[in-house]
């Protein structure tokens, strides 16, 4: 087994790791200062533009879409990347133009959307000009199930109708956000996984309300422009806006939820790793009981076993990148879930003791590290919580003794 990166990825490695020396960690200061400053919570951030400006400028530019449309890399080039990326998770995702749900929409505009679509949403989405968001969520039925979803998407001439109640609706706040994917059902009376469909609804189209933007442990998290509430009420959109055809709806979803899963992870073992630097650092500058607390046992186990877990981690979300790229993501179905189980719940636990090595400081806005915290407890929620991929995942493994 060869565990060394390409040229291509290593070169991407040392530029990108340049650009966050000179560029990201520099301005995480301006970034919360600028946050702070803001009278409209969910206004867009100067920073980020800025970033955005000079990642494209040296080639670091929609570095996860494959193919044609992106930069060309396989998953297995693109995970170290991202693992850097995720170090300051708030900043260089969107740097790059690589942040979720943009890079989502995008897949299923690559991958499902016709030339139309392509040219009117998925141009502008790659070059940055706008953002965008993907309302599947709701919060009057359990939407871990998606056959649950209750959005109606009513046929009605050249049209479809929207009606329904999104919640957790990330991006739909930015100001950028110019259009948003909406999963509803166009046939209840269908099997359950040929029910449901997806069409884009432009942000200004009427009966599109915006009603209230969701903190997630208190962080409105309006820097990507929040997670939304948002009603459609008698929403009218041509019938062309339908992505695929009627009933593909699920199939999508699980197109674009395994790629986005994935990412996930990918940034995660970079927030594990800024976690782990963070707490030895603490650790070697702070003294208690008369030595270092890098000298403490108990510290010293948090440290130890915050390597062994990033380390495991890092492993699995490589192989399930390479299977991936070598034999789909249907084929790498597993191990996505694997993946989605194992690593926001461990990232969590080695924040949590970084927290706890950084005493009262850990949970102030003087460190980063309640936030990403937040980050990565809310993870073991999207994009399907822990326990739907343990059940998915047992009744495959099951399957070979019934």
């Amino acid at each position: 087994m060869d565990f060394a990166f390409d040229a291509k990825t290593e070169e991407l490695r040392h530029q990108l790791l340049a650009f966050m020396d000179e560029h990201v960690y520099p301005a995480e200061r301006v970034f919360a200062e600028q946050i702070e400053a803001r009278t409209d919570p969910w206004a867009s951030v100067p920073v980020v533009e800025e970033l955005k400006a000079l990642a494209r400028k040296r080639g670091l530019w929609n570095l996860f879409l494959p193919g044609e449309h992106g930069a060309g890399l396989t998953n297995l080039q693109y995970a170290p990347l991202a693992e850097i990326t995720g170090r300051s998770p708030q900043l260089a995702p969107a740097a790059l133009n690589c942040s979720a749900p943009d890079t989502g929409n995008m897949e299923v505009l690559t991958m499902f959307g016709d030339e139309e679509q392509r040219a009117r949403w998925l141009r502008p989405l790659l070059d940055g000009e706008i953002r965008s968001a993907f309302a599947m969520t709701e919060p009057d039925v359990a939407s871990s199930d998606a056959r649950n979803i209750a959005t109606s998407i009513t046929r009605d001439g050249a049209d479809y109708v929207v009606n329904g109640r999104k919640w957790f609706i990330s991006g739909a706040l930015n100001p950028a956000c110019e259009i948003l994917i909406v999963m509803g059902k166009t046939d209840p009376d269908a099997e359950p996984h040929r029910q449901q469909s997806m069409i884009l609804v432009p942000t200004k189209t009427p009966g599109v309300h915006v009603k209230r933007g969701m903190h997630v442990f208190g962080y409105p998290d309006g820097d990507h422009g929040g997670h939304a509430e948002i009603v459609f009420d008698d929403v009218r959109v041509p019938a062309d806006n339908l992505i695929d055809a009627e009933g593909s709806g699920f199939a999508i979803a699980q197109a674009r939820l395994g790629p986005g899963r994935i990412h996930h992870c990918m940034r995660l073992i970079g927030m594990a790793e800024r976690a782990i630097e963070l707490m030895c650092r603490r650790a070697v500058s702070r003294v208690a009981f008369g030595k270092p607390l890098a000298q403490q046992g108990v510290i010293q186990d948090w440290i130890a076993e915050s390597r062994v877990r990033v380390e495991q981690l890092r492993l699995l979300v490589l192989k399930t990148a390479w299977l991936m790229d070598t034999v789909g993501n249907k084929g790498a179905h597993t191990e996505i879930q694997a993946i989605k189980i194992a690593t926001p719940s461990a990232v969590e636990w080695i924040l949590d003791k970084a927290i706890q090595t950084h005493g009262a400081g850990g949970v102030s806005q003087d460190f980063p590290l309640a936030g990403l915290w937040a980050s990565a407890r809310m993870l073991r929620l999207a994009d399907g919580p822990d326990e739907v991929h343990k059940r998915s995942m047992a009744r495959r493994e099951l399957k070979g003794y019934l």
